[in-house]
C-alpha cells in the first residue's frame, strides 16, 4: 500500500486539471472570492458558520505579499457585506514569513487592524516545524496591540505542551489541529494514536488555562473525547467549537451541529487550489478512486 500511494502521488500532479477539478471542487469553493462568499451563505442557510482562507503560500517579495493582503481585506469586506459569521484565517509565508520575519509581521499587524475595524476576527494559522518558531513570535506581539487574532497549534509536534505554557498570559483563542504536515520522528509524533492522545491531553491544557478551543478535526471519537473534557471541566458551549474541512464527513458535521455545538467549516477558495487539493489526497489516498473514477468517466 505504501509503494502504491507513493506511486499515485507521484502521478496526480500531472493529471489535467479539469479532471482534478472534478473532484477538488468538493474541497474548495472555487476560484474566485464570490464563489467563496456564495458557499458561505449556503453553510449559514444550514446553520453551520464559516471560516474563509484565500489559498496559496511561500510568496516571494514584499510586493507580492503587499498583494495578499488586499485580496485578504477584500475577503473581510466581502464577509461583512454578506453579515456572516465567518472569520479570515491567513498562512504565515502567504503574507511574507519566508521573505522575512517583519514583513510577515507587518502584514499580519494590517491584516488586524482592518479586521478589528469590522468587528472580525484574524486567525494566524501554522505551518511545518521550520515555522513554528517565527510565527509563535508573530503571534505574541499581535496579541499585545490586538485582541482579535488567534493561533493554531499541532498535536503531532512534541513540542506543543511546552508552547502552550510559554504563551503569555491573557485571552487565547487556539484552534487545535492534529498537523498535516508529515515531520521527522525526532520532533513529532508519527503514529494515529500518540497523536490523538496528545491532541487530548493539550485541548485539556488548554481548557485549564482559559482559552477557546476550536477542535478542529474530523476524529469522531477524539472529538467526542474532547467535548465530554469541556463538559467535565464546566465550560460552556461558548467555550468552544468544531471546525472542518469543506467537503469532508457532512454528516458529522450535521451530528454535532445537532447536538448543540457550534459547528464552523472551513472555506478554501482561489486560483492555487491544485497544491491544496493535492495535500489532501496525500492525507486521504482513498481520493485518487474518485480522480480515477472522474477521469474515466465514471463520476
Amino acid at each position: 500500500m505504501p509503494l502504491l500511494h507513493s506511486t499515485v502521488m507521484k502521478v496526480m500532479p500531472h493529471v489535467p486539471k479539469p479532471i482534478l477539478w472534478r473532484v477538488a471542487k468538493r474541497y474548495v469553493a472555487g476560484e474566485t472570492l464570490e464563489s467563496a462568499i456564495a458557499r458561505l451563505k449556503s453553510l449559514q442557510q444550514r446553520g453551520f458558520c464559516g471560516v474563509i482562507d484565500v489559498l496559496g503560500e511561500d510568496v516571494n517579495g514584499e510586493e507580492q505579499a503587499r498583494r495578499v493582503v488586499h485580496e485578504y481585506q477584500q475577503a473581510a469586506e466581502a464577509v461583512l457585506a454578506a453579515k456572516l459569521d465567518a472569520y479570515v484565517s491567513v498562512k504565515p509565508t502567504h503574507v511574507g514569513l519566508r521573505t522575512s520575519e517583519k514583513l510577515a509581521l507587518s502584514n499580519y499587524a494590517t491584516l488586524a487592524r482592518f479586521c478589528k475595524q469590522r468587528s472580525l476576527f484574524l486567525r494566524v494559522e501554522m505551518e511545518d516545524a521550520s515555522t513554528t518558531d517565527a510565527t509563535l513570535r508573530i503571534f505574541e506581539e499581535l496579541r499585545k496591540e490586538h485582541d482579535n487574532v488567534g493561533i493554531v497549534l499541532q498535536s503531532r509536534l512534541f513540542r506543543t505542551p511546552d508552547d502552550i505554557a510559554k504563551l503569555a498570559p491573557g485571552p487565547l483563542n487556539v484552534r487545535m489541529v492534529k498537523g498535516i504536515y508529515l515531520e521527522p520522528a525526532a520532533i513529532a509524533h508519527t503514529q494515529p494514536e500518540p497523536i490523538r492522545q496528545a491532541y487530548i491531553a493539550c485541548t485539556q491544557q488548554l481548557f485549564e488555562r482559559g482559552a477557546f478551543v476550536a477542535l478542529a478535526t474530523h476524529d469522531s471519537d477524539m472529538g467526542d473525547r474532547c467535548a465530554a473534557l469541556a463538559k467535565q471541566k464546566g465550560i460552556p458551549r461558548t467555550g468552544y467549537e468544531f471546525q472542518m474541512l469543506l467537503g469532508v464527513q457532512e454528516a458529522l458535521w450535521k451530528r454535532w451541529h445537532d447536538a448543540n455545538h457550534t459547528v464552523r467549516i472551513y472555506v478554501p477558495f482561489g486560483p492555487e487550489w491544485q497544491p491544496y487539493s493535492l495535500r489532501r489526497m496525500r492525507k486521504n489516498p482513498a481520493i485518487f478512486g474518485h480522480v480515477l473514477r472522474a477521469t474515466l468517466g465514471l463520476s
